[in-house]
């Protein structure tokens, strides 16, 4: 009986600890409780955790609005819907990384993660990075397997991945949007659901153990895209403390015709006619039947109009300069000293969407001459193939687009890849340099070390590569010069 009784108080010890540990936390709009991580059990993430109201119905394409309230503890071990998107096939970057386990795809969409060592002790003040993941602003969700973030966790960064509106349900410009909006614009839904999940660590982070006032920005391709709106935007100043952009280019050489990069916008005017056109086409003359509208049908718009008409017409997909949420594209923000003045990291892939190294290079020259300083980097790392996956490798070659992101977030174990010992170290080093930047503004580190910021005197980029014999990762300090 007494051995019994002993074991029976350990239990109720070990439950009594791990409540301790994981305990209620109470948030904007009710109470929420962790679970712990798979691969760290002093990580506990937060998964689904609504940072918005569903916009639906009369919420389409309107600014995000508070959240709403729910009853009880809300368990959160499920992550919340993705926008809603073109369905997923195998083959390309589709099975690269892993589609097919997701939560069904939905308007209803507004929904972050929270990885942290640290719940519920809001004098930890741990460093804080939002992630924005990319996808064209079509498609994405910010629970991709690549993304996996309890090794920042683990890094004693509290992460943050969110959801967004996307497509036509996230960027849709339209006059009469504009007429009833008080700020006379419409667009750009997707990117004032960044900015609101940038309010909702303000004032919720502290009670998973975050710092509000060290938080990182960071995104690749079209999520590098959204983090050069939200450096630009007014709306968004002060609520992020340094940014990293992934594979969104620089800013162009001086004389340049247009912004550099493929997420160049368009007129307010020029996406309210294009729009207009094709709703009226539809018989969707109103803001009302707009509104009322199937998902389907709206998401399939463009591609009917196309198909029946014979026209090449496409509904805006993407950030524009309407004057409220963005004053002015990126380029000439820079130039003019006018995007969010804080530390910057920067960089690309060796077979990206194009060499983007001149670019960049201009981008750290710009914020040096304002008195500001940023860090370059490539990635050249060509991914391991073993002839299992040839529907994908045909296509993904060498260290493509998005190829550096099992790395960034160390999450090599979800990839199919026959990764080596140096892609594990390799990866080792740039999760520590990114969450260096995040912790210290300085990837390094605490104190300056061998990756230098880019500057004129000093055009050098950081090099992520291995050995030639692809089994050790090289050291962090061999730089290139575009």
């Amino acid at each position: 009986m007494k051995k019994v009784f002993l074991f029976i108080v350990a239990l109720l010890s070990m439950s009594l600890s791990s409540m301790a540990q994981n305990p209620v936390l109470t948030i904007e709009g009710g109470q929420v409780q962790g679970v712990v991580a798979d691969d760290h059990p002093d990580v506990y993430v937060y998964r689904g955790i609504p940072y918005a109201a569903p916009p639906l119905g009369e919420l389409r394409w309107k600014a995000p609005q508070p959240v709403v309230a729910w009853k009880g503890v809300k368990v959160c071990d499920t992550f919340g819907h993705p926008s809603y998107q073109a369905v997923h096939y195998p083959g390309g970057y589709t099975t690269e990384w892993g589609y097919g386990k997701e939560a069904p795809y939905s308007e209803d969409c507004l929904y972050l993660n929270v990885w942290t060592k640290a719940p519920g002790n809001a004098s930890k003040k741990l460093p804080v990075a939002l992630w924005i993941h990319g996808g064209g602003y079509r498609e994405g969700w910010g629970t991709e397997p690549e993304f996996d973030g309890q090794e920042w966790g683990n890094k004693d960064v509290v992460l943050v991945s969110i959801n967004y509106r996307l497509g036509v349900f996230g960027f849709l410009c339209h006059p009469e949007l504009s007429k009833e909006n008080p700020n006379g614009v419409s667009g750009n839904y997707g990117i004032l659901d960044q900015i609101e999940s940038l309010k909702w660590i303000k004032k919720n982070i502290e009670k998973f153990g975050g710092d509000p006032n060290n938080v990182t920005i960071f995104g690749q391709s079209a999520g590098a895209g959204s983090v050069r709106t939200l450096c630009e935007s007014p709306l968004a100043r002060g609520l992020f403390h340094k940014a990293v952009i992934m594979s969104g280019n620089g800013i162009s050489m001086p004389g340049a015709t247009r912004p550099a990069g493929p997420f160049a916008p368009m007129s307010l005017q020029d996406a309210e006619a294009v729009t207009k056109k094709m709703f009226d086409w539809a018989g969707l003359t109103d803001i009302t039947k707009m509104r009322r509208a199937s998902t389907e049908t709206v998401y399939a718009l463009s591609t009917l109009y196309g198909s029946v008409t014979g026209e090449r017409a496409y509904l805006p997909m993407m950030p524009i300069v309407e004057g409220y949420v963005s004053l002015k594209n990126f380029d000439d923000a820079t130039r003019q000293g006018t995007i969010a003045d804080v530390p910057y990291m920067i960089g690309y892939t060796l077979n990206d969407m194009g060499d983007m190294s001149e670019g960049i290079a201009e981008f750290c020259r710009v914020r040096e001459s304002k008195g500001g300083k940023a860090w370059a980097y490539e990635f050249a790392r060509p991914l391991p193939d073993d002839g299992s996956h040839p529907e994908v490798t045909q296509r993904l070659k060498g260290a493509f687009h998005s190829s550096d992101l099992w790395f960034v977030f160390k999450s090599l174990k979800h990839c199919w890849r026959p990764w080596t010992k140096g892609d594990w170290d390799l990866s080792e080093k740039m999760l520590t340099a990114w969450t260096n930047f995040a912790k210290y503004s300085n990837p390094n580190g605490p104190k300056d070390g061998v990756w230098k910021p880019c500057t004129k005197k000093n055009p050098s980029f950081m090099l992520f590569k291995l050995d030639g014999s692809n089994v050790e990762a090289s050291e962090l300090g061999s730089p290139i010069k575009p």
